[in-house]
């Protein structure tokens, strides 16, 4: 009975050594991976960094944002990967403010963030070309365009047409509309045979 429970025991051990659960390989809807197990979470405290805007349409903004920031409670010993190693994320997220002074505002950022790609410590190679990283980009934005479709028939919203495809049908016109059309089709069809009977 003691060597059950012992033999019980090692593997119970084993998986509960952060090093060994962070780099086992795991499954997620039949697709392989290392690292931090779905559905947990991190919590980080950003340095004061230098946010950076330029206005390039009435309605378009490009950023740029460069910070450090920092774990706030302490990585377990061993998890995680090696010093050095860098990602490539995609961020797509929900900015808003509110304006307390004429030089502050709050700000909440809520939103999407998906690895393009990552470069392992002492690596000088990306994990994906330029153009791979690019076509995960596409297929993310994809992916959550088809999730706001979706969403907005869901809630009977009207959404624009993407450009390059055919405008919707304009509405049918009221019922004293139509009448008022059909008599001047009638009006026009029975005066456009007179010059024709007098010729």
């Amino acid at each position: 009975m003691a060597k059950r429970s012992s033999a019980a025991a090692g593997p119970r051990e084993a998986k509960s050594d952060p090093a060994v659960s962070y780099n086992a390989f795991k499954d997620y809807e039949g697709q392989p991976y290392t690292g931090m197990k779905i559905g947990r979470s991190h919590k980080w405290y950003y340095d004061r960094g230098e946010w950076k805007e330029k206005k390039i349409t009435p309605d378009l903004w490009q950023i740029n944002y460069a910070v450090t920031k920092r774990r706030a409670g302490r990585a377990p010993e061993g998890s995680g990967v090696p010093v050095g190693t860098e990602y490539h994320w995609y961020v797509l997220a929900h900015q808003n403010t509110a304006k307390q002074t004429a030089n502050d505002y709050t700000t909440s950022l809520t939103g999407l963030k998906f690895k393009i790609a990552h470069k392992r410590a002492g690596s000088e190679k990306w994990s994906a070309t330029p153009r791979t990283q690019r076509t995960r980009m596409i297929a993310f934005l994809r992916r959550v365009l088809a999730d706001l479709e979706q969403q907005s028939a869901k809630d009977g919203a009207d959404v624009a047409p993407a450009r390059g495809t055919a405008p919707r049908r304009a509405r049918r016109p009221a019922a004293s509309a139509r009448r008022a059309t059909g008599r001047q089709r009638r009006t026009h069809r029975v005066s456009g045979r007179h010059p024709a009977r007098r010729v």
